[in-house]
This record gives structure tokens, C-alpha cells and sequence, in this order.
């Protein structure tokens, strides 16, 4: 995920950092926002959809090619 991240923002985004955790958590924060838990959803995101949250978040004009098909 981290490397789909790196390659589709990458104008955008200039590291990812993992941190690691206990207990099952899985985050994915922009900044102190909160764009997936685990927990609340209750799974792993697609990179589709994660694609699309992070650049709502981030670069919002963004074209994603076929995943905003």
C-alpha cells in the first residue's frame, strides 16, 4: 500500500511512515487526520478506495485514471 501510495502521489507526497502497532490496530492518517481505521470499518481498505481518500485529502483535483472510471 505504502508503495501504490509513493508511485500515484508522488508530486504529492514525499514519504510514508509506518508505525508500529498493537493489538490489530491499522491506521492511515494525512497529517492528524484520521482517513481509515481498521476498527470503525472493520477491515483493510481496497487501494482503490484508499487511492480516492487520500487524494480528496491531498490533491483533490487529482485525475486517478481508470479508478475514477
Amino acid at each position: 500500500m505504502a508503495q501504490e501510495l509513493l508511485l500515484t502521489f508522488e508530486q504529492e507526497v514525499s514519504g510514508v511512515t509506518l508505525i508500529p502497532g498493537t493489538g490489530g490496530i491499522f491506521e492511515i492518517r494525512v497529517g492528524d487526520t484520521l482517513l481509515w481505521s481498521r476498527k470503525d470499518q472493520g477491515g483493510f481498505p481496497e487501494i482503490k478506495e484508499l487511492k480516492r481518500l487520500v487524494r480528496d485529502r491531498i490533491a483533490p483535483g487529482k485525475d486517478l485514471g481508470h479508478i475514477d472510471r
